[in-house]
């Protein structure tokens, strides 16, 4: 059996009388040897937390160890003075009177599939929100190490790491307020264009808000911007100041993934959950600039996951572009990796298309599919040729007559972008719809 086995280290001023100290080393005397070693529990969506060689590990510890420190804590605070009460935005200060080790868990895999709610198949009708046409961040979290920091982000505040969902990485914040921001090589601190759209999958534990603040908190050496802009997501609701609004199905689990999008076009904002749009807001007053994730009420046993991140900028109507290019390009339809299996966010893009159709009988369109230049060629070929196929039926299956439409792969051997960058590899990866 395991034995928890707890170790503060305490310095306090000569002037302290040792009764209260005694009481405390009792204390933690008595819980080590009444404490009956058992399974952690854990709270969903974490029903198998496993090491990375498959060795099971405790995900939390049990009730009565927290309870014990809770009233170790509250001893030390009889000798030490009453502690500060925390806000989400102040800063963690160490207190020198006090120094406690706590041993980080290793790093882990866990599933949540038991708890996902969206259904690949569901077609997303009224959804609205187009990515903007050139991808600015990306980070789809491949080839990053499980336990370590992501690579492609900085550090604002907390504990933030690299863990495995069903087989996917995400980036797990776990405790201690985490934030991030965007790691750019540039530097560059005002990042996000006038026209812009940032996506991300995330999955909310049940409890708490997650935040997305659009600017920069680490960079941004002013602080927090006058009238600043920042989205507050809950299980089924979503905030900005005093708008406030909830998803229309009430039975929705609350703790399940869901895929939050936002469309900012020179002061006008929307916001979007899933496949509806809570929030829409005609002026805003401050100018976003940059990004922040955060959420002060990650724990140890209420942990939120976030993947599939994009920032892009935003561009021209499909019809204007369509005007002027002969063509519409659109790297916002996405697809089950080295599959052919449209995602269900790709439906605004998709919905674009199909009314653009429908009040233009006169537009026909080659559907033709593209990949970046990671893996075997003629799989890349074959796949752009599947996508491409995918595309053209979910279009027919809609409504648009079969004799509109045909359907090219063209794999990797027409990039628009470098593929030495995970930007460029997402501008690569794209649906061209060419007027035939």
């Amino acid at each position: 059996m395991k034995i928890w086995r707890f170790h503060p280290t305490i310095k306090y001023k000569k002037n302290k009388g040792m009764k209260n100290v005694v009481f405390i080393f009792a204390l933690i005397g008595f819980i080590l040897v009444t404490y009956t070693p058992v399974k952690a529990q854990v709270k969903d969506p974490v029903d198998k937390v496993e090491e990375e060689g498959g060795v099971r590990i405790n995900k939390t510890l049990n009730k009565g160890i927290d309870k014990g420190f809770d009233a170790i804590e509250g001893g030390l605070k009889g000798v030490f003075g009453k502690g500060k009460k925390s806000t989400a935005d102040q800063k963690v200060q160490q207190t020198p009177k006090q120094e406690t080790t706590v041993k980080e868990p290793d790093p882990v895999t866990v599933k949540t599939s038991d708890y996902q709610q969206t259904d690949p198949s569901l077609s997303w009708a009224k959804y609205d929100f187009v990515p903007g046409d050139k991808v600015i961040f990306e980070d789809n979290l491949i080839g990053e190490e499980n336990g370590e920091f992501p690579s492609r982000w900085d550090l604002v505040r907390g504990n933030v790491e690299i863990a495995k969902v069903d087989g996917d990485n995400v980036i797990m914040m776990r405790d201690g307020a985490p934030s991030i921001v965007p790691y750019l090589k540039d530097s560059r601190i005002d990042y996000l264009p006038d026209v812009f759209t940032v996506e991300l999958d995330l999955y909310y534990p049940g409890d708490g808000n997650f935040e997305i603040y659009l600017f920069d908190r680490k960079n941004q050496k002013s602080g927090s911007p006058s009238g600043y802009t920042y989205l507050q997501v809950q299980y089924n609701q979503m905030f900005q100041g005093q708008a406030r609004s909830t998803y229309p199905d009430d039975n929705l689990a609350k703790s399940r993934w869901m895929h939050i999008a936002i469309a900012y076009t020179n002061g006008k904002l929307k916001a979007y959950m899933d496949d509806t749009r809570l929030i829409n807001i005609p002026r805003l007053d401050f100018d976003p600039k940059g990004l922040t994730l955060y959420t002060y009420h990650a724990r140890n046993d209420n942990i939120f996951y976030v993947k599939n991140v994009r920032i892009a900028e935003g561009g021209v109507k499909y019809y204007d572009r369509l005007l002027q290019d002969g063509k519409i390009i659109a790297s916002g339809i996405r697809f089950d990796i080295n599959k052919a299996t449209i995602k269900p966010e790709s439906m605004g893009v998709i919905n674009e298309i199909f009314t653009l159709m429908k009040d233009h009988q006169d537009i026909s369109f080659s559907v033709e599919g593209h990949t970046d230049s990671d893996g075997d060629n003629d799989l890349n070929q074959k796949l752009s040729e599947e996508r491409a196929k995918a595309v053209l039926e979910k279009l027919v299956s809609m409504g648009i007559e079969r004799n509109r439409l045909t359907a090219k792969g063209f794999g990797e051997s027409k990039p628009i972008d470098a593929n030495s960058t995970e930007e460029g590899k997402a501008n690569n990866r794209r649906v061209e719809f060419v007027k035939m």
